[in-house]
């Protein structure tokens, strides 16, 4: 494990040196002195010379292009730094295995891209049936990072990974994981540990993108596309799982953006706050679970608050499991909007328990009958493509709305007459589980915002 302390005395003295030089070179003057900070490093540089396999540690350097020829594993004790700029192309079915530190820390302007470099296909499927069998996204070309439980700091920071999800043939490299079936594109199992993912893009996988079964969790402002072939959420969080998810673009899940579940029922209880993240066209692939999958699904005695979510034609709306903690979750200002009655009519998900709010938008009482309860069916005829988002590029209505699996080329952005604009709630805090560092945590934790969904118009919230 890094030992956090003797990094930070290091890149301290390391700066104080670089100051005392500069003064003693320099001419005594009123003139300003700009120290620009060098890339984080960790240990020896990672040689770009040759593809790597097996064991490695150290630091891989700003602008270089790293080719991975087989399994590379992290051991338990040991740091890899990936800097700003970095491509690692992984050229077959391989897989990272981290035991121990992974710190992938790109910045907004020189991202770190961890790909096959297949080219994405970001066009409406022509059908589903057609997009499973053609695209390269579902299809799994190596295999993801999965943390074993010795893995304690994993953090991600603009950073893409993509077409991830390979069938493992044979027993998994770490625990938590079983020979044949498909690999999560990030994996991390630690209840110790911190997992720290914000401002980066998933692109692709065949089964769960992210799947987290325990730890202290900053999820924020990353953008989820294509995630999951016939099944799979873009993102799982289990039992042992504390922390926050907000800010998050989920585009086109094959079932749940997101699912919230303390299935696996360890010490520490499954306890999320998911807030201000927007859900587009999400629920049509999974061919399992009827009835299940869309947007947000908190299930099996799993705790949350859920705010300001901004769901979009997606096959179920916000979803309460009468297995959850209903006792001790909270939700409200949920934004619903479809484009067919089938959506309308999942709004409030038949034979659960979510219970409408007077903040949900449409207002719940316009729409559903007197008299409705908790899961009940209703007509959401009324609703049909009522209360457009006003999204700044993107198709509304869209009628097609299955076949729309992607975000690039697109805004989700609100423009200034958006219905959605200060309809957020704001009185509760982020639970803000993981330390807040340019290196070793979250660079920062976003408080829930007054506008519905993941893009602020004030700026803040999603940066994509």
């Amino acid at each position: 494990m890094i030992n956090m302390k003797r990094f930070t005395r290091h890149v301290q003295a390391a700066f104080a040196l670089s100051v005392l030089i500069c003064a003693g070179a320099c001419k005594k003057s009123n003139d300003a002195v700009t120290v620009s900070t060098p890339p984080f490093q960790s240990g020896q540089a990672v040689s770009s010379s040759s593809p790597l396999s097996g064991s490695i540690k150290g630091t891989m350097l700003s602008g270089q292009t790293y080719s991975v020829a087989g399994d590379i594993t992290v051991n338990a004790g040991d740091t890899l730094v990936i800097q700003p700029g970095v491509t690692v192309k992984i050229t077959g079915q391989y897989d990272f295995i981290v035991r121990g530190t992974f710190l992938s820390l790109g910045t907004q302007a020189s991202p770190i891209w961890i790909t096959t470099g297949t080219a994405h296909q970001d066009q409406p499927f022509s059908s589903i049936t057609a997009s499973l069998a053609s695209d390269p996204a579902l299809k799994g070309g190596w295999y993801g990072i999965n943390c074993d439980t010795t893995c304690s700091l994993f953090v991600m920071k603009w950073t893409h990974v993509e077409f991830a999800g390979a069938t493992f043939a044979s027993t998994p490299p770490v625990s938590g994981l079983t020979a044949n079936t498909a690999s999560y594109e990030i994996f991390f199992q630690n209840p110790n540990g911190i997992f720290v993912m914000e401002d980066s893009w998933i692109y692709g996988s065949t089964d769960d993108a992210v799947r987290i079964t325990d730890g202290k969790i900053s999820v924020m402002r990353n953008t989820f596309e294509k995630c999951g072939s016939n099944t799979g959420e873009a993102l799982n969080v289990k039992s042992g799982t504390v922390g926050d998810i907000a800010y998050n673009l989920f585009v086109g899940a094959a079932t749940n953006g997101t699912k919230m579940s303390n299935a696996g029922a360890t010490a520490i209880q499954a306890n999320l706050h998911c807030y201000n993240n927007t859900y587009v066209d999400c629920g049509y692939r999974s061919d399992t679970y009827a009835g299940h999958g869309g947007s947000i699904d908190l299930e099996k005695q799993g705790k949350a608050y859920i705010y300001n979510n901004l769901i979009v034609d997606s096959r179920v709306g916000l979803r309460i499991v009468n297995t959850a903690d209903t006792t001790n979750s909270l939700y409200g200002n949920t934004y619903n909007y479809g484009d067919s009655l089938s959506v309308a009519d999942m709004f409030y998900s038949v034979g659960d328990v979510t219970h409408p709010q007077t903040t949900d938008i449409p207002t719940p009482s316009s729409y559903l009958p007197s008299g409705y309860t908790e899961g009940a069916s209703y007509d959401g005829t009324s609703v049909v493509s009522v209360g457009n988002p006003q999204f700044k590029n993107f198709p509304l209505p869209n009628y097609q709305y299955q076949n729309y699996n992607y975000a690039s080329g697109f805004d989700f952005h609100l423009n200034s007459t958006s219905p959605a604009i200060g309809k957020g709630y704001t009185s509760f805090a982020p639970l803000a589980v993981v330390p807040v560092s340019a290196n070793f945590g979250a660079t920062a934790i976003t408080t829930p915002g007054s506008d519905m969904g993941c893009y602020q118009s004030n700026g803040t919230g999603n940066q994509h």
